[in-house]
């Protein structure tokens, strides 16, 4: 019989911290047992998100919860990990009093014995400086796809975020190791590559890798269907990327590029390099080059003094670029930055009415990119049965982010094939179609 304690882990936050939550995984079940139930675990471990002030709020109020369970459940350890401790302990050693241990993004290592330790009576810190990407291996969590995160940290230094300051310089994991990683996971329908910036893939290591070479090496794998790109800083997407995602059979033609905004002013204010004239370049080479690809990216309103003429220069790029997809956020002003030192902050209710409007234009976009899919048959790997039809993702597809495809039919398959559907219909995000004859 298995008497080691039971631990659960919660991870919040973005796919490179889930790919931190596998590894710690691997090194936990070396010590206890895995739950995937919170209320039967012995020991919590809440994997946490600090990028904005929001996620802040997220994390605390599921540390508090778990708290609850040592009063009500049969907790005993409570332990926060990730981006908030690592730049917060010192408030929430005293704020959090009910945590019994604090370790911060690089330090799923020794995450095992602290907690025995623990079991002593004392509460710890553990929580060191930023180092590089662990060798652990992996619990996927992840059934059809998984993250290969390349890179750590980010030395772009844009001027709304708090990523280098919590999680350090950008550092490449070494390109054997991520080759090694992927063989780990098995058969992998879609590996997604992810970082804070996947083209600067390489440039602080001295053997002359880069991304392109990196994907060219792990389209050799066996056990990788798919590789899909996801955070391409704009600037450094090349001739020679683009043309490895164009002529790779397997590499999805989907590229994620975050520009964040289109005015030139904002963007110089945001410490980002490109242009109206370069970011609508890129979008256009990318589908001259690559007709069918689908283009996300992100971006932000309400950035300080951005003005109603500069917020109508981003409604007009985005009528422009007609991106396939793309997120939009309120500038959430985080201390340490240097733009919470700026003036002109937004109003909130402004902030939130640009957003809105900002949605309201993409919708308009994707009603019209969707519609001229009608009729065409794609490729969708099949996820799940919901009720009455089968959901999965096709190439323009990123997980969790994007809209999904759902259709009926029936034949021999099941979650984890693709199958061929024909495209019907769409409902605002979604597609709709059936099983291709």
């Amino acid at each position: 019989m298995d008497n080691r304690k039971k631990v659960g882990v919660i991870s919040l936050g973005c796919d490179k911290n889930r790919v931190d939550t596998e590894k710690m995984l691997s090194r936990l079940q070396e010590k206890f047992r895995l739950t995937a139930n919170p209320e039967e675990a012995e020991i919590i471990v809440v994997n946490t998100c600090a990028f904005l002030n929001e996620s802040r709020k997220e994390a605390i109020g599921e540390i508090l919860d778990c708290a609850r369970l040592k009063e009500c459940g049969k907790l005993e350890k409570l332990v926060v990990t990730g981006c908030l401790p690592q730049k917060f302990v010192k408030d929430l050693w005293d704020g959090l009093p009910e945590v019994d241990v604090f370790a911060g993004v690089s330090d799923y290592g020794e995450l095992a014995d602290a907690i025995e330790k623990s079991y002593a009576g004392e509460r710890l810190d553990i929580v060191g400086e930023p180092s590089a990407e662990p060798d652990f291996a992996r619990v996927r969590t992840t059934e059809n796809y998984a993250y290969l995160k390349i890179a750590d940290g980010c030395s772009n230094f844009c001027t709304y975020c708090l990523i280098p300051k919590i999680r350090g310089a950008y550092r490449s994991v070494a390109e054997e190791q991520l080759l090694a990683e992927a063989r780990s996971l098995g058969r992998v329908k879609e590996l997604v590559l992810v970082a804070q910036d996947v083209t600067k893939y390489g440039a602080d290591l001295a053997g002359g890798e880069n991304i392109v070479r990196l994907v060219q090496k792990l389209s050799a794998l066996d056990n990788v269907e798919k590789i899909r790109l996801l955070y391409c800083y704009p600037e450094s997407v090349s001739e020679a990327l683009i043309d490895e995602i164009a002529d790779n059979d397997k590499v999805v033609k989907y590229i994620d590029v975050p520009l964040q905004h289109a005015d030139d002013g904002v963007l110089k204010r945001m410490n980002r390099k490109g242009t109206y004239a370069s970011y609508l370049a890129l979008v256009e080479k990318l589908k001259s080059r690559i007709p069918d690809i689908a283009v996300r990216s992100t971006f932000i309103a309400g950035f300080p003094d951005e003005s109603e003429e500069a917020f109508s220069r981003l409604v007009k790029f985005l009528r422009e670029a007609e991106l396939f997809n793309a997120g939009f956020f309120a500038y959430s002003k985080e201390e340490g930055t240097a733009a919470a030192r700026l003036k002109g902050q937004i109003p909130a209710r402004i902030k939130a009415a640009r957003v809105k409007k900002l949605y309201a234009v993409q919708k308009e976009i994707a009603a019209k990119l969707l519609a001229g899919m009608k009729g065409k048959i794609l490729e969708v790997c099949v996820d799940a049965f919901e009720e009455v039809c089968w959901s999965g993702r096709a190439y323009c597809n990123a997980p969790t982010v994007d809209g999904k495809v759902y259709f009926t039919g029936a034949g021999e398959f099941g979650v984890g094939d693709t199958v061929k559907v024909k495209i019907t219909g769409f409902e605002d995000y979604d597609l709709y179609g059936v099983l291709a004859e």
